[in-house]
This record gives C-alpha cells, sequence and structure tokens, in this order.
C-alpha cells in the first residue's frame, strides 16, 4: 500500500455557464491522494512499483468518486503533480499503466484513452485534469479540465496523483462534435 499523507475529494456542481441555468447541473469530482515518492531524488530504471501504487488509488477512490455524482459518470480524466525531488516519468508511472482499469471498473467501460497531464511543482502549485468523454475521444463537448491544487502538496519527495470523473461535458457548448470520420 503506499505511503499516503492526505486524501482530498472536491466535488463541484456547475449550475450555469456564460449563459443561462442549465437544464440539468454537471457535477465533477476529483479524487487526490498524497503519497510520498519512494524515488525522489534518485535516478531508477524499473518504475513498477508506482504503477501498483496507481492501481491502489484508484481502487481506494474510483467508486466513492462516482457515488458523489448527480448521474452516470460521461467524462474522466487523470494527473499527477510531482514534488520538485522526483520527475515528471515518476507522475506518469502513478497514471498510466494501471490507474486506467480501476476507474474504468468503477463507471462501468469506458472506450476511450483517458487524458492524462503530469508536472512538477512545488507545494500549492495547481494542476490541470484533463476530461474527456468516456467512450468518443473525438466528443469536442466534452474536452474540458478542472483545475485542482492541494495546499501543502507536493512536498518535494511527495505526487500527488488525481482522478477525476464528471456527468455531462462543458457547460453551453458551442464547438460542434468533431470531424466527420
Amino acid at each position: 500500500m503506499p505511503q499516503i499523507r492526505k486524501i482530498v475529494v472536491q466535488q463541484e456542481t456547475i449550475l450555469a455557464g456564460a449563459g443561462p441555468a442549465l437544464p440539468r447541473p454537471i457535477v465533477r469530482v476529483v479524487g487526490l491522494a498524497v503519497i510520498a515518492n519512494p524515488f525522489a531524488g534518485r535516478y531508477v530504471a524499473d518504475l513498477s512499483p508506482l504503477f501498483e501504487i496507481g492501481r491502489e488509488i484508484g481502487e481506494r477512490l474510483a467508486a466513492e468518486m462516482v457515488a458523489r455524482l448527480g448521474g452516470p459518470a460521461v467524462s474522466y480524466g487523470k494527473a499527477a503533480l510531482v514534488g520538485v525531488a522526483g520527475e515528471m516519468e515518476h507522475g506518469g508511472a502513478c497514471i498510466h499503466p494501471m490507474l486506467g482499469k480501476p476507474m474504468r471498473t468503477a463507471i462501468g467501460g469506458g472506450a476511450a484513452v483517458i487524458p492524462s497531464n503530469v508536472k512538477i511543482a512545488a507545494p500549492g502549485a495547481s494542476l490541470d485534469v484533463p476530461l474527456g468523454h468516456k467512450d468518443d475521444a473525438w466528443s469536442f463537448d466534452h474536452f474540458d479540465t478542472i483545475t485542482i491544487m492541494v495546499a501543502d502538496a507536493p512536498r518535494p519527495d511527495e505526487i500527488v496523483v488525481a482522478l477525476a470523473f464528471a456527468d455531462g461535458g462543458r457547460p453551453d457548448p458551442r464547438c460542434g462534435s468533431g470531424p466527420v470520420r
């Protein structure tokens, strides 16, 4: 089990975009786990222990997060914020190889690649978690971002692992649904 210092779950309910009130609120939920980075300050070729950490965080948080949505999850995303003693690859190892399976299990599927983002930063930095439709990678109406932060994380030897779900796309989308395929 990863050494978790803190778990934060943020939920937002969007009632209106730039125009009138939405016919149905859009709920977006982000779960964050602040974990110790076992490889901070040193180069390690085999990052597979971080793969498992990502899976364990997903199994711990995803179902709880989906339960907070107002309807079925239609969008998802994941991201990591790595403390300055770590590498971007440490965050990638947490979110890429194994985090997706528990996320898809929690929503009952998901054919599209889960959008992701990783960056290195100091405590309190913001992290943009990209969102995309769970089944249609070309649904422009679901291209979105939720920005999060944890005031005291990541410390230099930590990683913030984030997973996000939404029960709708952007409010008032007007960009079309993508190219004809």
